[in-house]
């Protein structure tokens, strides 16, 4: 990508509004498409601080608990490769519109009752919520706005806004539980869902007509979601239930069967669900492997911190809370600071110098995690790591839309972000069981002591996968280069 501004045609589709100089009606557009980001982002963690009074008060098992968790990401991950077909055939506004109105309508579901199924399913709706509304999202930004800086400029905000609300979640959690009960979680989604479905009507361009010729594969979209979400649940669930269950075991080749038919139909379909010329994109090849380690890496710390804070901190819920605003902002600025370093040293090389900074700033949190350490020591590697954590979110979904036709931006974004959610679902599931064994066999008076020594170890954990992404990176660098749209190293 050059510097200054680029001079190549808007593509088909693109909202010539939205140019380099923005305009009021494209800044509501932006204003919208980013609140519905923070939504998204704010609901995967808002619940986290919430769980021990929503065990309370429904009567949750502590088997079962991390289901209100597990059903948002099980159902989300299973389902975005056909939110992002659907807002490509089905319409991006249709789409948006009715998955703002399925979170308004699930989350009131969810705070109006104290029965753990009924939650768990207001959860697996919220995450269904999810999986349309953020592959719609993604293609509105990648076809309101021209690529290069316009568009560039665009992910930045929203990724600021995104990485802000996977923090910011905590801080509400806290604030809400503290204030008015768990139930407040759920209830906080209803006024932004419905403002933005208002915003999506009033202000994005209608939705044109299918294309001559095109059509929604049925077959394939069962495949792959039933696929996608049995893979997901056996990754959630093994740990709990054990790998070699039956029902682990039995999920897996299920989730195998189905993907491998998938496969199969993809070859054979005239219009595939995920076109051959999609998967070779070289955008959506660099985008899927990093948006795994994402996953598994960044966007699982904020569990893991919680944990430090409350269980071995001794913080409350409003305390706890309080203790991400810092971090939030910081992601926030370095989402823009994404924005900046995309336009001078590329993408490619903002993803390995942000994963290498991630790295040494999740080292540095880990070293301070210890038993008797107090919140301002690990604000040093808290600081780093945010600011690397916002500048790789806004570098991948640059690349993730570099070159993608504006009829494909949707399954584009599915594919990165289905990628995202499978990452965090095995992240959390292996990371949940390091940070286990390393607090096996304490109790009384050492059960701080080895939660402490767990949690850092899981964290030291994600600082060497950070670490190892971006030596790949960096190996990458060094070998064959092709030119690919506007990526560059």
């Amino acid at each position: 990508m050059e510097r200054g501004e680029d001079t190549r045609p808007v593509p088909s589709g693109a909202d010539r509004t939205a140019g380099p100089a923005g305009g009021g009606r494209a800044r509501a557009q932006l204003a919208v498409l980013a609140a519905a980001q923070f939504v998204i982002a704010v609901d995967f963690n808002i619940v986290h601080v919430a769980l021990p009074s929503i065990g309370t008060a429904a009567g949750f098992s502590e088997h079962d608990l991390q289901w209100v968790v597990s059903a948002y990401v099980v159902v989300t991950g299973g389902f975005l490769l056909f939110g992002g077909r659907a807002a490509d055939l089905l319409g991006r506004r249709r789409m948006f519109v009715t998955a703002a109105l399925l979170y308004a309508v699930s989350s009131l579901a969810g705070g109006a009752t104290d029965e753990p199924g009924v939650i768990v399913a207001a959860r697996a709706a919220q995450g269904l919520g999810g999986a349309l509304l953020f592959p719609a999202t993604l293609s509105l930004i990648s076809t309101l706005f021209a690529e290069g800086p316009p568009r560039n400029r665009a992910l930045a905000v929203w990724g600021a806004m995104g990485a802000f609300g996977l923090c910011a979640g905590s801080l509400a959690g806290g604030v809400l539980v503290d204030a008015f009960g768990w139930a407040a979680v759920f209830y906080a989604n209803i006024p932004p869902a419905l403002a933005i479905a208002a915003g999506a009507l009033l202000l994005f361009p209608a939705d044109p007509a299918r294309e001559p010729g095109r059509r929604f594969d049925a077959p394939g979209a069962v495949a792959v979601t039933g696929g996608a979400t049995l893979l997901v649940y056996t990754v959630v669930r093994g740990p709990q239930a054990g790998w070699g269950s039956v029902e682990v075991l039995t999920a897996g080749a299920l989730a195998l069967l189905l993907l491998a038919a998938y496969v199969r139909r993809e070859r054979r379909c005239s219009d595939p669900l995920t076109p051959p010329r999609l998967l070779r994109a070289p955008g959506v090849r660099t985008a899927v492997p990093t948006a795994l380690v994402f996953g598994a890496t960044f966007s699982a710390l904020p569990y893991f911190l919680t944990l430090y804070l409350q269980r071995v901190a001794g913080l409350d819920p409003l305390a706890t809370g309080a203790a991400f605003l810092w971090p939030a902002l910081v992601v926030a600025v370095g989402a823009r600071a994404g924005e900046w370093a995309v336009g001078r040293l590329g993408p490619n090389a903002t993803l390995r110098h942000g994963l290498a900074a991630g790295a040494l700033g999740t080292a540095l949190l880990a070293v301070a995690m210890s038993e008797d350490g107090g919140y301002p020591v690990l604000l040093p590697g808290l600081t780093l790591l945010s600011l690397a954590q916002g500048a790789v979110w806004t570098a991948l979904w640059i690349v993730a839309a570099d070159g993608i036709e504006p009829g494909d931006q949707g399954v584009a974004s599915g594919t990165a972000s289905t990628a995202l959610q499978l990452g965090g679902a095995l992240g959390l599931a292996v990371l949940v069981a390091v940070a286990n064994a390393g607090a096996s066999g304490a109790d009384g008076g050492a059960s701080a002591a080895a939660g402490a020594d767990g949690l850092r170890t899981t964290v030291f954990v994600v600082a060497g996968t950070l670490l190892a992404a971006a030596v790949a990176y960096a190996a990458r660098r060094r070998g064959p280069r092709k030119a690919a749209g506007t990526l560059r190293s």
